[in-house]
């Protein structure tokens, strides 16, 4: 039997034709073009000795991105929410106690993967675009006693960065696990999870790393490897077992899943671009291009949302001015400029743009194209 196929429709498909943005949003960002080049690399097998030493510098590179020595450190097959969900999926067993930090999107996101697991969740509340204290940390451990506690390093609703500084040395003294959403600023901003004690922690390849998006970055300390070593119940999600996970990563190289080759390429290439240029140079880097935007924006008449000691360099809000309408604003970026920029998230719809200045696409050129076209979509 043949398929039901017409020759209208077999002819009705064109060849691919992306037009040339410039991806300023709050992610997916540009890909570095020697990103792209690796993943255009021909494949090999998912255990090929070849690939298992591009496994292997893999992992190494993700240390030193995340200023740790922990054994567990590696790429999930799949997005941030990927990351996001093998944390939580391993970590959180059924009556768990789960804090979780709301200031954003991210933070309910992280609550309702938690209670879906079967967490007994409870949150503590900033309004968005704020940053919680060391004391507001200390007040909901002590009230709350939980087993985990998860907060959003980088709030990509917001443009908050959130402070770490003392808060694991708050968790250990309370015996609690500290779980870290890093997607907005891994590559970017400034991050030490050894030396933070942070117990669990992930990102994302399309933000900072400027890598397509699919693959992602997870790593665990020894206290949550020891929790999830030691839990009551399998793991709910296969997938994203790190017990199974483990020994397709680890010495064992025994077979899980079909890892993404040419995904697995392009996060090593991005790697070693963050480590050719240096971690300090790229926040430095990030830094310098955000306190650009910032000053270009107030010549055009718009301010930021996020205070300038706790707002993210990576990940940029913008107040809408009142009587504009932010859709329509964002809209003529792409379709007159090729320019993507963010539309507030949740409670900032319509209040606030957000424009990322991530990886690649932090450079002052990019600046001045989007303010520039900013400036003339306004006054027009």
């Amino acid at each position: 039997m043949e398929p039901r196929v017409s020759d209208t429709h077999r002819n009705s498909f064109s060849q691919l034709n992306v037009p040339p943005r410039l991806l300023l949003g709050p992610g997916p960002s540009n890909a570095h073009p020697r990103v792209m080049q690796a993943m255009a690399t021909r494949l090999l097998g998912h255990l090929d000795p070849e690939f298992i030493d591009i496994m292997d510098g893999n992992q190494e590179m993700l240390r030193y991105l995340f200023q740790t020595d922990n054994s567990t450190c590696f790429p999930v097959s799949g997005t941030g929410s990927a990351a996001m969900e093998a944390a939580i999926a391993n970590l959180v067993e059924p009556g768990d106690k789960v804090l979780v930090g709301v200031n954003g999107y991210f933070g309910l996101r992280m609550a309702e993967m938690a209670e879906r697991y079967g967490a007994v969740v409870s949150t503590f509340n900033k309004p968005w675009g704020e940053s919680f204290t060391r004391q507001e940390i200390s007040m909901a451990l002590r009230e709350h006693r939980p087993a985990i506690l998860c907060l959003v390093h980088a709030e990509t609703s917001t443009g908050v960065r959130q402070s770490l500084l003392g808060v694991g040395d708050l968790c250990r003294k309370h015996g609690t696990l500290l779980l870290v959403d890093a997607v907005s600023s891994l590559g970017g901003v400034p991050l030490f999870v050894d030396e933070w004690k942070i117990d669990a922690a992930y990102s994302a390849s399309q933000k900072c790393l400027s890598c397509p998006p699919g693959i992602s970055a997870l790593t665990l300390g020894e206290r949550a490897m020891e929790k999830i070593g030691n839990r009551s119940v399998k793991v709910s999600n296969w997938y994203l077992d790190l017990t199974l996970l483990g020994r397709y990563w680890g010495r064992e190289r025994i077979y899980h899943h079909t890892a993404p080759i040419n995904l697995n390429y392009g996060i090593y290439e991005a790697l070693r671009l963050v480590v050719e240029e240096g971690l300090e140079a790229r926040w430095e880097r990030h830094r310098r291009n955000a306190d650009l935007l910032i000053a270009q924006l107030r010549k055009i008449g718009l301010e930021p949302f996020v205070r300038k000691e706790i707002r993210l360099p990576s990940l940029i809000t913008v107040s809408v001015p009142e009587e504009v309408d932010a859709r329509k604003v964002t809209t003529a970026l792409l379709d007159d400029y090729n320019i993507e920029i963010g539309n507030g998230l949740g409670e900032l719809e319509g209040r606030v743009w957000r424009i990322g200045l991530m990886g690649f696409n932090s450079r002052p050129e990019n600046v001045a194209m989007v303010t520039t076209a900013l400036d003339r979509i306004l006054n027009d």
